[in-house]
């Protein structure tokens, strides 16, 4: 489902780097979405993804409305990639006005289950990214004395949801505190660092690394829907516009804030 076009000011002249602004598959992803957004307020985006093809589909979605966007590929647990992006970006505009991460990862299985190996991976996707942008990405901020930070988490940081997926549990869970720290950390300089967690919502990624859970895809769907106080899951969108006012100057006195974007599921009781 593709949001109406909602265009604006609410990021005019900024420039925004959303890690994982591609899809994991057709349709509407959280990053894809949330990059699309940020450009239909006037941002300057910079669309960065580890698969190039995924980062280019964003651009041109974007640029076909109008909107300003560039491509960029690197990998997210590598810091000299991310380096690469960063020194680019400044190079050419001299200026990072907003980091989004968005890139996420997550495998089934326990400590029994899962290899070490696949631990440190859910670990360095999920929140090893974020120190690393954060860590290039902050000296640019700092020095203009200015900044917001969106850090994609999950409602997995705060509870169980049914999954056994005890990497994405505590990556998720770190997210949230990385984000506290960071925020006060820097609430004097002007830097503003929050996180989004999404709750149960219909991505492409839900039917690469969840439907393995259920019967089939159509048994998942119908099982998270019913599972939502609303009666449906989420879609990309509802995380898009809640990054959208996290990133924009009306939440210049929100920070150090990790919002649920789950319909009510985690302020369900006995659920």
């Amino acid at each position: 489902m593709v949001q109406e076009a909602q265009r604006g000011t609410r990021l005019a002249g900024k420039v925004v780097l959303v890690f994982g602004a591609g899809s994991a598959g057709p349709g509407w992803g959280n990053g894809k979405a949330t990059a699309v957004t940020f450009a239909r307020q006037g941002a300057t985006v910079v669309c960065i993804d580890i698969n190039p093809a995924a980062a280019a589909e964003t651009v041109g979605l974007i640029t076909a409305e109008g909107g300003a966007a560039e491509p960029a590929s690197c990998d997210v647990t590598r810091s000299d990639t991310i380096a690469a992006v960063v020194r680019d970006v400044i190079g050419r505009h001299g200026r990072i006005d907003v980091l989004h991460n968005n890139v996420g990862y997550a495998q089934m299985g326990g400590p029994i289950e899962l290899d070490e190996a696949t631990w440190r991976k859910t670990l360095d996707l999920n929140l090893t990214s974020c120190f690393l942008t954060c860590k290039h990405v902050l000296p640019h901020m700092l020095e203009r004395g200015s900044g917001a930070i969106v850090n994609v988490s999950s409602i997995a940081a705060v509870r169980f949801i049914g999954y056994p997926y005890i990497g994405y549990y505590a990556a998720k869970a770190a997210v949230n505190q990385f984000t506290v720290g960071l925020a006060l950390q820097y609430a004097a300089k002007g830097i503003r660092v929050n996180a989004i967690m999404p709750g149960l919502m219909n991505t492409p990624l839900i039917f690469q690394q969840i439907s393995g859970q259920y019967a089939d895809a159509d048994a998942m769907v119908r099982a998270r829907d019913a599972a939502c106080p609303t009666g449906r899951m989420g879609t990309a969108w509802d995380v898009a516009n809640a990054a959208l006012f996290l990133a924009s100057d009306e939440a210049g006195y929100v920070t150090g804030v990790s919002l649920a974007v789950d319909g009510g599921l985690s302020a369900q009781v006995g659920s």
